[in-house]
């Protein structure tokens, strides 16, 4: 079952831009497009400065809302790995739009 992060706003665009809005969901969602299924581990490493805390959060949240998957391999250590859903998946195209722009406008080192 999806959660729904209304925090009382009946439109769709201003329920998923609460979602998307949220410190370092769009940068965890980028990497999972990118890199694939990762781990744990390797997100904290990736995600430079966000605290294991924080990346748990933005995890359970992005999982709820039915965009990431986890899965868990009861290993010693424990591995868990996330990946994107199929609703994730359908953030690729815009992800990539979001890149583009900032290559555009920030991947030089003259100002534009």
């Amino acid at each position: 079952m999806i959660a729904r992060s209304t925090k009382g706003n009946p439109c769709p665009v201003g329920i998923l831009m609460d979602i998307l809005s949220g410190p370092w969901t769009l940068y965890i969602l980028w990497i999972l497009s990118t890199a694939g299924p990762t781990r744990f581990g390797e997100l904290k490493r990736r995600v430079e400065g966000i605290s294991t805390k924080m990346l748990t959060e933005r995890l359970r949240m992005l999982e709820q809302e039915g965009m990431i998957f986890r899965h868990y391999e009861p290993t010693v250590p424990p591995q868990v790995t996330y990946g994107l859903t199929e609703r994730g998946q359908e953030l690729i195209v815009i992800l990539d739009q979001l890149n583009t722009l900032a290559e555009r406008w920030y991947g030089s080192s003259t100002p534009q």
